[in-house]
């Protein structure tokens, strides 16, 4: 009498159907094993030429003492961190003061870029559910939300400035509906700077939460609803923790570049609203601008986005440990 086979475990399953993908990852690897490095070294060159030395290069220049009469002197000091935290008066010999100028340029900007990625958010995430819910002409609404983004953006920011001037179209329309009895004073305020980065970084919350929205098993909202729970149940803990990288994406991608951006500051906002990014353009304007100020200021800009993002890196491991 034959010996029955013995029945395979499921470990044993598992196996064999990852066999083959092994196999054949494996024979890939033997094929562009020895190209890899080859493959990788135009992506790695223009990291190295066109992110690691302009910034390391600015990094130097952040340690270097200005000269009286413009450009930059070969000594190292920490002279132009010392001016953006400290004032030490016009000639330098008085005792240091906490620099509030520059810390609430800096301080204006966290506030603006974080209210400017709650905004996006609050109406980003219902645009991007409605575009991936829609069974036809998905494709029209993308595009309707992109074909602005088709013109450059220091040409949209000026037509924001033109649409929201004193005697703008905005103004003129809501004078003409008897809204308002005198023009409303928007030009060269926090809003118009709010109003600017609001419209230049929409579609970054809205497209990555579309894609994550678009791979959503709606199965599972049915599922839910079988279950006597209700739409905001169902939104808060069913739908937003399996579209979260979409919503965290699309935070990070508007959140840091309102962070650094100057165009709505310096045209929407004025003088008396400057942004870190506004600041440090205005440190490399000419030969008597101040280079080691403002590339201190990046680096201190670039430093606080790199803590933020290694904080939410450092969570987002923790939770994945768990």
């Amino acid at each position: 009498m034959a010996n029955p086979t013995p029945a395979s475990t499921p470990a044993q399953n598992a196996q064999g159907a990852q066999g083959p993908a092994r196999n054949g990852s494996a024979r890939q690897e033997g094929i562009y094993g020895g190209l890899a490095y080859h493959l990788m070294a135009p992506a790695w060159l223009m990291l190295l030429f066109f992110l690691v030395a302009p910034l390391g290069i600015m990094l130097v220049y952040s340690f270097l003492t200005k000269e009286f009469r413009g450009g930059v002197v070969w000594e190292f000091s920490l002279a132009a961190y010392d001016q953006f935290f400290f004032d030490r008066g016009l000639f330098g010999d008085e005792p240091p003061q906490l620099e509030w100028t520059y810390i609430g340029i800096f301080w204006r900007s966290l506030w603006q870029a974080g209210l400017a990625t709650l905004l996006c958010l609050l109406l980003g995430f219902p645009t991007a559910f409605f575009i991936a819910t829609r069974r036809r002409g998905k494709f029209i609404w993308l595009f309707l939300v992109t074909i602005p983004y088709w013109v450059n953006l220091l040409i949209r920011t000026i037509s924001m400035k033109f649409l929201i001037r004193d005697n703008g179209p905005l103004n003129e329309w809501l004078l003409s509906l008897g809204v308002v009895s005198q023009p409303i004073h928007i030009i060269n305020t926090d809003l118009a700077v709010q109003l600017g980065l609001f419209y230049s970084y929409l579609p970054f919350m809205v497209l990555p939460i579309y894609a994550s929205i678009e791979r959503y098993d709606f199965s599972l909202s049915e599922a839910a609803a079988d279950l006597y729970a209700s739409r905001r149940h169902t939104l808060c803990h069913v739908i937003l923790p399996l579209v979260k990288p979409g919503v965290i994406a699309g935070c990070i991608l508007v959140f840091v570049p309102s962070l650094g951006a100057f165009l709505a500051p310096d045209l929407l906002g004025g003088a008396k609203h400057l942004m870190i990014g506004s600041l440090i353009e205005e440190q490399f304007k000419g030969s008597i601008g101040n280079w080691p100020f403002g590339a201190a200021a990046s680096m201190l800009l670039l430093g606080l986005v790199l803590v933020a993002l290694s904080f939410y890196a450092v969570s987002q491991s923790r939770a994945r440990g768990r």
